[in-house]
């Protein structure tokens, strides 16, 4: 099994909203949040900055309002656990000899020093990450690598993911693809998906992993 980190195995895309929003309210402004997540993988902070900084106008500092930003994403990462059922996924997959990557447009940095803070980093074999790679997600590169990493066929795996330009990724590399939409994304831009699931706590693994092959 091969997952997806932000907003699947943790819920960091509602706490890096979260801390947008507070950073925009700090200057007496509310973030429009109709465009705010990306249509792809990739890292878009500068544009996020530069949305702020013409909205704040000349007495914007980007460093003193990045410095103030991150520190309070760090408090909510603090309490940040696996998402809903995911705990569950990955004893269920322990029982019945699954082996476990990550594929995730992030950093290497940014993936491994969340699960290794919360004690599961060790559960997955192997990491494959966006700077690792030429391209994010919806371009299948990392998921590629992470198959490359493991050994095998892409008919020997299955993805789970979050997002629409995720699941893309996944099917392009030739992956069955299991969907659990995050809180920001709209359920019905996961047709591609083989199975969409409003979280991993509504149904267990095994019967997940039915709708993409035998185990």
């Amino acid at each position: 099994m091969i997952f997806d980190f932000d907003g699947l195995l943790m819920d960091t895309e509602s706490t890096a909203l979260a801390s947008w929003q507070w950073e925009w309210r700090r200057h007496g402004l509310e973030l429009d949040l109709s465009d705010f997540f990306a249509e792809h993988g990739g890292d878009v902070t500068e544009e996020r900055y530069a949305r702020l900084a013409a909205a704040v106008g000349p007495g914007f500092c980007r460093a003193a309002s990045h410095s103030r930003r991150v520190a309070y994403r760090d408090t909510l990462h603090a309490d940040l656990g696996l998402s809903a059922g995911i705990a569950d996924w990955l004893d269920e997959a322990a029982d019945l000899g699954l082996r476990l990557a990550v594929a995730s447009s992030s950093p290497r940095a940014w993936v491994r020093g969340h699960l290794s803070r919360i004690g599961v980093l060790t559960r997955f074999e192997i990491l494959a990450c966006g700077d690792e790679v030429t391209a994010p997600k919806p371009d299948p590169a990392v998921y590629l690598l992470a198959l490359r990493r493991l050994g095998l066929p892409a008919a020997a795996a299955v993805a789970v993911e979050d997002t629409p330009h995720g699941v893309a990724a996944a099917r392009a590399a030739g992956l069955c693809c299991i969907a659990i939409p995050n809180p920001h994304a709209d359920p019905a831009r996961f047709g591609a998906a083989g199975l969409v699931l409003r979280s991993a706590a509504s149904t267990g693994l095994s019967l997940a992993l039915g709708h993409c092959f035998r185990i």
